[in-house]
C-alpha cells in the first residue's frame, strides 16, 4: 500500500528517500486542519508527494467507526509517512510505529520523534537513539527529528556539510520566506504542518510554500554571488561612463 515507485532517471533533480525518487521537495503534515476536506485541498495545492501522519492523533483505520484520512489522501497517490508526534519515550514511539506498519500493510518508511519538552518540542536525544536502534533492527527506514531547523542556521549548515543522508528541515518554518531560506542553505527538503494548517487560508499558503521551496532549491543550485562585508557593487559597469563635463 503505497504510491507508485518512480526511478531517479525519470525525474529532473529528484529527492531520493529510502530508495524512491520524488519530484516535490515539500513534505506536508495532515494535522490541525478543520476537516479532512481542507487537508486534502491543502495537500493538493502544495504539490507534496509525501504526507506525514501523527498515528496517535489521526485515524488511518485504527478506529473503524470514524472517517479515515486515507479516504482523503489514498496511499495509491501519496507516500504516507507515519510519525510519532506526542511520544515521550522510546517504548511509546516503537509501539506507535509498529501499529502504523500493521495498518499500512507493512509500510516501513517512518518519521521518528521522541520529545523531551512539551513546550519547546525539543527532542530527547537519548530516547530517540534508543528507538531508532530498535526500529532499524526491525527493518524500518527511519527519518529522525533532531532539532529546530532554521532557528539555528549555523548548526544546520554544519549538519548539511557532514551528512551523508538527506537533510529535511522540520521546524522553525512559519511562512514562505522561511521555506526558501531553508532550501537556499542547502537542505534537501522541507517538512511542515502548522505553518500551512493554521494560516488564515491554508490552501493558499500551501501553494505559496510550494513555490518557495522550488525557488529556494533553484537559488541554491544556481549559486549566489559571494557575500561581502562592505558596500554593494554597482549593478552596471563603472567604466565607460560619460563625465558631467562632457555632457
Amino acid at each position: 500500500m503505497n504510491a507508485p515507485t518512480r526511478l531517479a532517471d525519470q525525474i529532473a533533480d529528484p529527492l531520493l528517500i529510502a530508495g524512491r525518487a520524488y519530484r516535490s521537495r515539500l513534505l506536508i503534515g495532515t494535522g490541525k486542519y478543520r476537516d479532512f476536506d481542507e487537508t486534502r485541498r491543502a495537500v493538493e495545492a502544495s504539490g507534496a508527494e509525501i504526507v506525514t501522519v501523527a498515528i496517535r492523533r489521526t485515524n488511518i483505520g485504527q478506529n473503524a467507526d470514524e472517517p479515515s484520512l486515507l479516504e482523503a489522501l489514498p496511499p495509491s497517490r501519496y507516500t504516507i509517512l507515519p510519525n510519532t508526534a506526542g511520544c515521550y519515550s522510546s517504548e511509546d514511539a516503537v509501539r506507535t510505529l509498529r501499529l502504523a506498519r500493521e495498518l499500512l500493510d507493512g509500510h516501513d518508511l517512518v518519521k521518528l520523534e521522541v520529545l523531551g519538552d512539551p513546550n519547546t518540542l525539543y527532542p530527547n536525544i537519548v530516547e530517540t537513539l534508543s528507538a531508532a536502534e530498535t526500529l532499524v533492527r526491525e527493518g524500518f527506514k527511519v527519518m529522525v527529528y533532531t532539532g529546530m531547523g532554521i532557528l539555528n542556521p549555523w548548526n544546520l549548515e554544519l549538519i548539511i556539510g557532514g551528512a551523508k543522508v538527506p537533510v529535511v528541515v522540520d521546524a522553525g518554518v512559519g511562512t514562505a520566506s522561511d521555506a526558501a531560506v531553508a532550501m537556499e542553505l542547502g537542505c534537501d527538503a522541507v517538512l511542515m504542518n502548522t505553518a500551512v494548517a493554521k494560516a488564515q487560508n491554508p490552501v493558499l499558503m500551501a501553494q505559496a510554500m510550494k513555490k518557495a521551496v522550488e525557488a529556494g532549491r533553484e537559488a541554491f543550485l544556481a549559486g549566489r554571488m559571494p557575500k561581502k562585508l562592505y558596500s554593494a557593487s554597482p549593478s552596471s559597469p563603472a567604466s565607460g561612463l560619460i563625465s558631467p563635463k562632457a555632457a
